[in-house]
């Protein structure tokens, strides 16, 4: 079960409203969606969440490229509207096989310590975006970490969300009580 919220800014502060995905099929379709329910051509946020698998938050600006933030690339990846946003950040490959018994549940290959990853990424520090790969992604979050940081919600902050992280985003924004409205 998914649930979608846009989550527009305005003068007066964030206005929420519930929405449906069933016509979205692109980045494209999301986007266009998004940009109908901004006002003024504010910013907007579009939440996508699934049963505490995984979240999505996609931030819309007037005339810029869409930044997409995904919590875990390897659970959204299987599905639907998580297949859109993954498929943006790391490519698609229809021809590529997934060996689902390669990837441990810790989300690392067989035979690669979880130190190794966890070194990788702390590499990248000075860097916010997991950077675009193709193949099968692995668990753990991708896309642009500091989708939020402008307005409240640093990178720290953002990587520790698991359950509820839609709330937890909300209120750091201010608009906890808006988006628990349409909810």
């Amino acid at each position: 079960m998914y649930f979608a919220a846009l989550l527009a800014r305005t003068e007066d502060g964030w206005e929420a409203s519930d929405t449906e995905l069933d016509d979205v099929e692109s980045l494209t379709d999301l986007v266009e969606l998004a940009r109908e329910g901004s006002v003024d051509d504010d910013m907007v946020l579009v939440f996508i969440e699934q049963e505490d698998a995984w979240f999505g938050v996609v931030r819309v600006e007037e005339l810029e490229d869409p930044r997409i933030y995904v919590s875990d690339a390897a659970a959204a990846a299987r599905s639907s509207y998580g297949e859109i946003l993954t498929d943006e950040l790391l490519g698609s490959d229809d021809d590529v096989v997934v060996d689902l018994e390669a990837l441990d549940l810790d989300g690392t290959e067989d035979g690669e310590s979880e130190t190794e990853t966890v070194d990788e990424a702390e590499s990248t520090d000075a860097v916010a975006l997991v950077p675009a790969q193709s193949g099968p992604a692995v668990a753990g979050p991708a896309g642009d970490r500091l989708i939020l940081a402008d307005l409240g919600l640093s990178e720290k902050e953002l990587l520790a969300l698991d359950s509820d992280a839609l709330s937890t985003i909300a209120e750091a924004l201010g608009a906890a009580e808006i988006l628990e409205a349409v909810r």
